[in-house]
């Protein structure tokens, strides 16, 4: 949020509308003060004037009369007379004129004017049209000022015999109204000083709770609620502050509110089991959760703001308007030449409260697993229904010969009938390892393990194979010479050791060698088999222990193998902690590992 400076502030916009308002009053007053002093000066002295002139035209008519009659008309008398009436009229520039226009006297010393005919405008037009008294203000002819002229008659009698004219300078009574605009002035601008400060102060009672809640604002607009506006009185600004400060704890309230639902939202994608990608209403992704980076992987930075449909790949199938209008799930599929991966996805559309479109969410499932093990159901139900349908067929028809006639003929019926016993005998052992698979597939296997000396049990096992082989075999030990224990089941260990020495007793030439080696790691114990028939090729390492998987499929039935041997080796060592795994070259023969742990204390001596 920008600062906002002092000369845009509220509180200097207050101060200026406030000094102005005062000023503009006190220039109101201050002009109608003055022109009203004005007006008093000058009709005071225009009062002041006029009454002076009308004494001295008493006195002047009285002394014309006087010197009339007692000079007979003698102009000089006359003239003497009345320049002994106005010699002492102080400032004031007086001049009696006759009716003829000749100037009597004159109150100044320039009395050269004496007896010369007074031509003056004004003069002439008040000796001849004026009745009565009269007063102006006109321009001064010496230095530009103002003067007040005032005129009245000079009667003798009823006899208008001349003219008092009376003029003064009007300078010190403007200079005075000058000096107490002066005062007036610097009154305003002191005043104007004060009204400032006092607005000033009285502003920032307004604008500190003010610019409290602009600070305020800035600090919730960032995330922080702690702040609050400071406020004593009740008035509006009061009021506004304790509204301001309850909205900023509803806003934390809400905002508290708002980020634990969000963390248990954060929480919930962070750690759902399905994939979840938001989008915008133009499908551009908004929102991708971790198991979404994990399944497409991806990274999220990369793939914020780009298309759902190129992310999905269905670009040449979809457009985005049919994945708002799709209600089934998807099935894509986005294996590699490594790893399969298969992935449904819902489509949910996000409205807004005005039912508008305002984007869409996709739910990604991992289905790999479940794809597998409905393929591996449907490949075990073929395996089983096949490796059972080669036997029975196979005894059919050798019923049927013998309900044909067969049994009359000895030898064939023999045959017959071992052929058909070794056929029932080998769907006995189909089912039976199909039972135990499923046992072994429970969540608690029935075992019975105990401590056992692991050496000293191979060499067993390894003695019976060596008393009952019929082939020209050579058996090859590298065990250690002392005892090692381990905690087994001997009863399940004994069929997962006799299965992977009969594999190598049936697919070893005659004269062959298959070598016995256990090695210690660690805390297990590492068991090989190593025959020397014809190997199992690469491809094929990592499926003999799933169930049926045959290399030579005839071979193996011919030789009585029910496909399920490694698989139910497997199950049984995974049971016991170890692992179990094959090493071949073709032609080169085969290589059967598989580790157990060691006992707590178990140990040799090599």
């Amino acid at each position: 949020m920008r600062i906002v400076g002092f000369f845009k502030s509220i509180q200097f916009k207050f101060v200026l509308i406030y000094t102005l308002l005062i000023l503009l009053a006190m220039q109101l007053i201050g002009v109608d003060f003055s022109s009203s002093l004005e007006k008093n000066y000058i009709n005071s002295k225009q009062q002041s004037m006029v009454k002076e002139a009308k004494t001295l035209s008493y006195f002047v008519s009285e002394a014309i009369k006087k010197a009339e009659e007692t000079d007979k008309g003698d102009m000089n008398a006359i003239s003497k007379a009345v320049q002994d009436q106005i010699s002492d009229v102080g400032e004031n520039n007086v001049r009696v004129i006759s009716k003829d226009r000749i100037i009597l006297a004159t109150s100044n010393d320039n009395s050269n004017e004496v007896g010369k005919q007074d031509n003056d405008k004004i003069v002439v037009k008040d000796l001849y049209t004026a009745e009565d008294t009269t007063h102006r203000i006109l321009k001064s002819k010496s230095d530009n000022g103002r003067v007040m002229v005032v005129t009245t008659p000079v009667t003798v009698g009823k006899e208008k015999v001349g003219l008092l004219y009376m003029e003064d300078s009007l300078n010190g009574i403007y200079k005075e109204l000058r000096t107490t605009n002066n005062y007036l002035a610097s009154a305003i601008v002191i005043a104007l000083i004060v009204t400032a400060l006092l607005g000033f102060f009285l502003a920032r009672t307004i604008t500190k709770p003010l610019a409290q809640m602009r600070r305020q604002a800035r600090a919730v607009s960032q995330g922080d609620f702690s702040l609050r506006v400071d406020h004593n009185d009740d008035d509006e600004i009061g009021q506004l502050a304790n509204s301001f400060n309850n909205m900023t704890e509803r806003l934390q309230e809400a905002n508290a509110s708002t980020e634990a639902e969000r963390r248990k939202l954060r929480s919930v994608l962070t750690y759902m089991t399905d994939g979840v990608i938001a989008t915008d209403r133009n499908g551009d992704i908004i929102l991708v959760n971790d198991r979404s980076e994990e399944l497409l992987h991806v990274y999220r930075e990369n793939i914020l703001g780009k298309s759902i449909i190129d992310l999905l790949k269905i670009e040449e199938e979809f457009h985005l308007d049919d994945l708002y209008d799709m209600e089934d799930s998807m099935m894509l599929d986005f294996s590699t030449e490594h790893q399969k991966l298969l992935v449904r996805v819902n489509f949910s559309v996000i409205l807004k409260e005005n039912g508008a479109i305002d984007g869409l969410i996709a739910v990604l499932h991992d289905v790999t697993e479940q794809e597998q093990i409905d393929e591996e159901r449907r490949e075990f139900v073929a395996n089983v229904s096949h490796e059972l349908r080669t036997p029975l067929t196979t005894m059919k028809s050798y019923l049927e010969a013998l309900s044909d006639g067969a049994v009359e003929d000895e030898n064939l019926r023999d045959k017959f009938l071992g052929v058909t016993q070794n056929e029932t005998e080998r769907m006995i052992r189909l089912v039976n390892d199909l039972l135990q698979l499923s046992k072994l597939d429970a969540e608690d296997p029935n075992f019975n393990k105990e401590t056992t000396n692991y050496i000293s049990f191979l060499k067993d096992i390894i003695d019976r194979f060596e008393m009952s082989k019929k082939q020209h075999i050579h058996f090859e030990l590298k065990l250690p010479r002392g005892p090692i224990y381990t905690y087994l089941d001997r009863d399940k260990m004994t069929q997962v050791i006799d299965n992977i020495i009969s594999n190598a007793i049936k697919y070893s030439p005659d004269g062959g060698r298959i070598t016995f080696k256990v090695v210690k790691k660690g805390n297990h114990l590492v068991t090989g088999i190593r025959d020397q028939g014809v190997g199992i090729p690469k491809e094929n390492l990592t499926k003999i222990f799933d169930r049926f998987f045959r290399v030579d499929k005839a071979r193996s039935r011919n030789l009585g193998g029910t496909g399920l041997g490694l698989a139910i080796a497997k199950e049984i060592v995974a049971a016991h902690g170890g692992e179990i795994w094959a090493d071949s070259e073709w032609n080169k023969g085969t290589a059967i590992f598989f580790t157990l742990p060691l006992s707590k204390g178990g140990s040799y001596d090599a």
